[in-house]
């Protein structure tokens, strides 16, 4: 069974808009019949991710927009997220656990963390001053596989 299916999101940096992409995201992905650990997985990451675009891009500013872009290959799921923000200066030291560069706001500094653990490959492309793509890709264990 070879498909190719893909969808793309724009929204607003708005925190509200967080919930919407990842039910979004996770509704598209479910056409692969996932397990609820895969399916929980990809709603952490996008979560986590367009989190990220909204307090660290846009620093919590609404104007700014976030694109989520999803493709389907077979059993592949890729998903990027990128905001036009203001980027990363330093990009090893945001994947380090345990660092945020906004303490005051109480965040774990576990996103990146969580993604690397979630996803079967992350890779994040950034510039100061022009904004932050993350390529993720996930392969879902098909059900039918394993009834075969």
């Amino acid at each position: 069974m070879s498909e190719h299916n893909f969808m793309t999101l724009q929204f607003a940096s708005r925190s509200e808009n967080e919930a919407f992409a990842r039910v979004a995201v996770a509704a598209f992905v479910s056409q692969l019949d996932p397990t609820l650990n895969e399916l929980t997985d990809i709603k952490t990451v996008v979560s986590e991710a367009v989190t990220n675009a909204i307090i660290h891009g846009y620093n919590n500013q609404t104007d700014g927009i976030i694109t989520i872009s999803t493709h389907i290959d077979d059993d592949v799921v890729r998903i990027t997220i990128e905001d036009k923000g203001s980027g990363i200066a330093d990009l090893e030291q945001a994947k380090e656990p345990l660092y945020t560069s906004k303490p005051e706001l109480e965040r774990s500094g576990m996103g990146f963390t969580i993604m690397e653990n979630f996803m079967d490959e992350v890779e994040v492309v950034t510039a100061v001053g022009i904004g932050t793509k993350i390529n993720m890709l996930k392969r879902i264990e098909s059900k039918k596989a394993l009834y075969n």
